[in-house]
């Protein structure tokens, strides 16, 4: 099955029976087309038989707006799906992954809104001011007329988690090269809210591991250089990619994971 554009959205329905719905939202500046780059990722948790809807957005200081916005084209697909019977009859359960600014996404969705999840992915997670969070943002003059910041604030953010996120069961995931990764204070949050259902798991990689794609490489007749440095490449980056799809796997099957 390939994806399909739909009510402004990407979808991809495994061509199996659908065990459950996935809900992704990506980072800031990869989130406008998340079915082309984070394809891979995104396949391989659909072909063991999840539904994948991505909502794109354009990344604006307004996240709450964003996260109104990409929560509604979400259920408008969903029923549209459903009215199509594109799920069937059956109760399937809706899991939310996120990437970086995807991550902060569904954790203002499910701090603010009421909605049903089994549970959410949130990879990479940060949640830094605007002068950090933008390119050359701290080379922008604020003043009382021009104080850019995101809304809500990262302290906003901060507070909304700890007070008020809904969603009992959470796997978060950070890399190990990761430079601008703020999991762990995520963990701390989340943990004193759901001490029981919510584990971090720290996996090979860096911040742009979710982003990797599965670029054939045709060697020629005569094994060369070349083609050892792009084989030794690959397989780096598609081990990082593997061990992040197996971990996700596990987790969306509670009675295996441990």
């Amino acid at each position: 099955m390939s994806w399909q554009e739909f009510s402004g959205g990407s979808i991809y329905l495994p061509p199996q029976e659908i065990v459950g719905v996935v809900h992704f939202l990506g980072g800031a500046f990869v989130a406008t087309a998340p079915q082309l780059s984070y394809r891979s990722f995104l396949e391989q948790i659909g072909e063991a038989g999840f539904a994948i809807i991505a909502t794109p957005f354009l990344n604006t200081f307004d996240h709450l707006t964003i996260a109104k916005e990409v929560l509604n084209r979400f259920e408008n697909i969903c029923d549209r799906l459903q009215a199509m019977d594109a799920f069937g009859k059956r109760y399937l359960p809706i899991y939310g992954i996120g990437h970086s600014m995807g991550c902060k996404l569904h954790l203002l969705i499910g701090s603010l809104f009421n909605v049903e999840r089994a549970g959410n992915i949130l990879i990479s997670f940060n949640n830094y001011p605007a002068a950090r969070a933008i390119p050359f943002g701290e080379q922008i003059p604020v003043t009382e007329a021009l104080d850019l910041e995101f809304t809500p604030s990262p302290q906003e953010t901060k507070n909304l988690i700890s007070q008020d996120y809904k969603i009992a069961r959470n796997l978060l995931i950070k890399f190990n090269n990761d430079t601008i990764d703020q999991t762990p204070n995520l963990q701390f949050s989340l943990q004193k809210r759901f001490p029981n259902s919510t584990v971090m798991r720290t996996l090979k990689g860096n911040h742009l591991t979710p982003l990797g794609q599965d670029v054939p490489w045709q060697t020629g007749a005569v094994f060369s250089p070349l083609d050892a440095i792009a084989q030794w490449f690959k397989q780096g980056l598609s081990g990082e990619l593997t061990g992040l799809r197996s971990e996700v796997l596990m987790w969306l099957n509670p009675v295996a994971y441990m």
